[in-house]
């Protein structure tokens, strides 16, 4: 009998199967509203399926919850097609070409697509889903394209052929992801809309363009994984035609990439060496983002600093200063501890395992200027007390300590104060950072000091000729010392002129393992201090680094060292070497 099946030997199939099972990547697949509720096309799920990926598919809700647990557990998402956007939700009045929308389906989907932007899933949108995506990213849709360009001579846009055949055509900018996806200049596409992207907004770019000028395609504007297409490329697969497959592959290769960093994420310990948020205390936003920012790019620490701005130093002015960095401290402390469940004062690189265990993000206290401590040498073993885990010596100026990479030359490198401070950071167990200090301080500082020595915020000078950066020489003396470069994510660092991306970021990293060797390379941000550039812009996109680095093909090994496994060693000496209570050396 055709119609028989033995799904009980289907089973038995399966069953014995399940020692071998692999993790396919879950697709959320937004569900449509129909007459009987949640619907949705065959295709899309085919796609997917054929791909290698697991369709999900997510119904049209607006339980908010819900909507950030589904997020959590899919590894990519893909926006279907449907009915009109309600113009409210974009601040229009209704024109009267509107046609008819779903209340049901609009403000939960603009919910969720926000949010899988700020989870940085692999998002591929399609039709009235790149629509939605645009006007959730801040970008701008036709209500319909006739009103919209009424200069324009255009195609027919709703095609009267069956949904499995392709009506016009459409070119793909050059140097485009879709270009290199689909491999040509062109292809041909079916089409059934009225409206269409008008603006892609800041985070989207134009990607495809119908012959009548109207936008066909976005995608990712900052090296991130994010495709839309106004054409329905899941019809093509249900007459056999595969033309379009090469989109859903792209999804399942993304999502799999995606799901491989959070998995790393999940079994290794991530940490950002220099982060400025408590510059931003003050402001309700940097409170509300920080710890949900780490949350989604699974970071698990970062090295939160007192900064103080050089100035005047005059006593008055640096008593005051030093009362400041211990009222940052305070406030970073305060903020810890009002989150309590969340997040917890890390002292020891020890503790890191253990929070991570309990669930809780951990927090390290740097000071960025040896200003904070004025002259007074006694100020060191109060901000180590304190469980300050390293200092820079300086920051744009030259102070007491030393001169600066953007000073005058005062001191010729150390003063004889600054000498003092090395040895008395030694003596305590604080790391002596050495980030923005002019090379005569490198070099001294790198032959005086008793315990190797941090750069927790730099990049290379041979890709970017920055007197912020590290020469070769500088590199390879370090590493020879047994010290580590935190590569940064400022954008003047990273390229000269600026506009700097992730690929930049992955440059800096390569080049830097290469002069000096893995086990002396690291990352550290400057997040909240005008660090973080397009694929990487802040504490929620660090997974985005993650995935870059497993398609250079560190290991994970590699990755242990980079996210942090480098810079608790050194930080594990030097406390072991020093400590508050030793005699000073000499």
């Amino acid at each position: 009998m055709s119609d028989y099946y033995d799904w009980k030997a289907a089973y038995a199939e399966m069953h014995h199967a399940i020692p071998a099972l692999g993790r396919q990547p879950v697709i959320g697949i937004t569900g449509n509203f129909g007459e009987r509720g949640c619907e949705l096309a065959e295709g899309y799920y085919r796609s997917v399926l054929e791909a290698g990926g697991v369709p999900l598919v997510i119904p049209p809700h607006e339980d908010r919850k819900a909507i950030l647990s589904t997020l959590s557990r899919v590894d990519g998402l893909l926006l279907s097609g449907g009915v009109d956007l309600n113009p409210l939700f974009l601040g229009e009045e209704p024109s009267p070409a509107l046609h008819s929308i779903t209340p049901e389906r609009d403000k939960g989907e603009l919910l969720l697509i926000r949010l899988a932007f700020d989870f940085q899933l692999p998002i591929l949108a399609v039709c009235r889903g790149v629509q939605m995506l645009a006007a959730a990213l801040g970008g701008a849709v036709h209500q319909d394209i006739a009103e919209g360009l009424p200069e324009a001579k255009l195609l027919k846009h709703s095609q009267d052929e069956p949904r499995t055949y392709a009506s016009h055509t459409v070119s793909l900018c050059e140097g485009s992801l879709l270009r290199s996806i689909l491999g040509q200049e062109r292809v041909a596409v079916n089409s059934f809309h009225h409206q269409a992207v008008s603006q892609p907004g800041p985070h989207l770019r134009v990607s495809a363009i119908a012959p009548d000028g109207v936008i066909e395609a976005v995608e990712s504007s900052e090296h991130k994984s994010i495709l839309g297409v106004q054409w329905h490329p899941e019809c093509f697969i249900l007459r056999g035609d595969t033309s379009m497959m090469p989109l859903f592959s792209w999804l399942t290769g993304e999502a799999a990439s995606f799901r491989e960093a959070v998995s790393l994420h999940d079994r290794i310990l991530t940490l950002d060496s220099h982060c400025d948020t408590p510059m931003k205390f003050g402001t309700s936003e940097e409170r509300l983002t920080t710890l949900p920012r780490m949350c989604l790019g699974h970071l698990d620490s970062a090295v939160m600093v007192a900064y103080l701005p050089q100035g005047e130093r005059d006593p008055e002015t640096l008593i005051a200063t030093t009362a400041k960095t211990d009222r940052i401290l305070g406030q970073i402390e305060r903020l810890v501890a009002d989150n309590c469940t969340l997040v917890d004062i890390a002292l020891k690189p020890e503790d890191l395992p253990r929070l991570k265990r309990e669930g809780k993000k951990a927090i390290f206290l740097g000071i960025e200027n040896g200003y904070a401590i004025g002259k007074d040498l006694s100020q060191i073993e109060h901000f180590r007390r304190r469980g300050v885990v390293y200092m820079t010596l300086c920051h744009n100026g030259d102070n007491d300590i030393c001169d600066s990479a953007r000073g005058q030359g005062e001191h010729g490198g150390l003063s004889p104060f600054g000498r003092e401070v090395v040895r008395e950071l030694n003596r305590t167990g604080m790391m002596v950072d050495l980030s923005h200090a002019a090379e005569t301080s490198f070099w001294q500082a790198l032959e005086l000091s008793s315990t190797p020595i941090v750069c927790s915020h730099s990049s290379c000078r041979a890709l970017c000729d920055h007197p912020r950066n590290l020469t070769d020489e500088q590199m390879q003396a370090l590493a020879r010392r047994g010290g580590v470069m935190q590569v940064t994510l400022y954008d003047g660092f990273l390229r000269g002129g600026g506009n700097a991306s992730i690929l930049d970021a992955i440059e800096h990293i390569n080049h830097a393992v290469s002069v000096m060797g893995i086990q002396h390379v690291g990352i550290g941000t400057d997040f909240d201090g005008d660090g973080g550039v397009p694929g990487v812009a802040n504490a929620a996109e660090v997974i985005n680094l993650t995935r870059r680095l497993l398609r250079e093909r560190y290991s994970e090994a590699d990755l242990r060292l980079l996210w942090g496994g480098n810079f608790l060693r050194l930080m594990s000496l030097c406390q072991a070497t020093g400590s508050p209570h030793n005699e000073t050396q000499s």
